[in-house]
């Protein structure tokens, strides 16, 4: 299936891209469109719990570092590749050490209609967006998705829009929802009852800019902080109120920030108080970009 996948793959690569020149001694590293990009190919089976476990070679690597790139990651049963730009996470893997056999040991995995990217001492990253051939061909063809300067409330409006297709009910609080931006989106209605089991902190999770609730069960499956110019650590704290009353809920929480606050998403995120708790396991970060690229990929 492995190599069946790969091939299948490898093939439809070459008839959008051209020639491939494989690199080095590795068999899962390429130079496409005349040496416009760089491309590390990884398959997996997919496992319990909808993972499936890559390793990365760390001489792999090395070779796309400072260069136009993407990792793709393959599994059995794939609708569409899932192509992640490099260059989001370049300085992370040269942050972080390989495991012993010179391996990343990183993890995808599916939970709530939201994919994530698990990179071990760094941390889990939402990457929806990256589903298809788009970010390849931007690479490729340098024709980059314009992506506006976004608000706060331009962020929660296109985060409730995305939950809303993907058929979930959507909860924003009220001093927020007049300030939604309709010209990105069709409107969509915010729910007024509350999530059910977070009555001890209501007081915290009303706050929280943006909820995705299971229609028909009323279930909260994703919460959304857009820390536009507040500290991070803010919303971490609401968020590890929210796991540390209901480990129940098999949410999912994510902290939307531009990209320079990536590194000090994984500091945070990273104090023994989340570890312990366990909130590393379960809080993923999403940049703007994505955010913007996601919204435009399920419209």
């Amino acid at each position: 299936m492995a190599n069946e996948t790969k091939r299948f793959f490898l093939k439809e690569l070459t008839r959008r891209f051209g020639t491939l020149r494989r690199l080095g001694n590795s068999q899962s590293l390429f130079e496409m469109g005349n040496g416009a990009a760089r491309i590390y190919v990884r398959y997996s089976k997919k496992h319990s719990k909808n993972q499936a476990f890559y390793g990365l070679r760390k001489e792999d690597v090395q070779m796309i570092e400072g260069r136009p790139s993407v990792l793709c990651f393959l599994w059995n049963d794939q609708k569409e590749p899932l192509l992640i730009p490099f260059a989001e996470y370049e300085d992370l893997f040269a942050t972080v050490p390989p495991a012993n056999d010179g391996q990343y040991k990183v993890q995808v995995y599916e939970q709530n209609d939201i994919t994530e990217l698990y990179i071990p001492k760094a941390g889990r990253f939402n990457v929806e967006s990256c589903f298809g051939w788009s970010s390849l061909e931007n690479l490729v063809n340098a024709s980059i998705l314009k992506v506006p300067d976004l608000s706060h409330s331009q962020v929660q409006t296109l985060l409730g829009s995305i939950g809303t297709r993907k058929g979930f009910d959507i909860w924003v609080p009220a001093n927020d929802r007049m300030k939604m931006d309709w010209s990105l989106t069709s409107q969509f209605d915010c729910c007024h009852k509350f999530p059910p089991g977070l009555d001890s902190v209501k007081w915290v999770v009303g706050e929280i800019d943006i909820i995705w609730i299971e229609r028909g069960s009323g279930i909260a499956k994703a919460f959304f902080e857009v820390e536009h110019s507040t500290p991070i650590y803010s919303g971490l704290l609401r968020f590890n109120d929210v796991h540390l009353v209901a480990p129940q809920l098999n949410a999912s929480f994510s902290v939307v920030s531009n990209d320079e606050r990536r590194s000090l998403f994984v500091r945070q995120l990273n104090r023994p108080t989340f570890q312990m708790s366990g909130l590393g396991k379960v809080c993923n970060f999403l940049e703007y970009r994505n955010v913007y690229e996601w919204h435009d990929r399920v419209r």
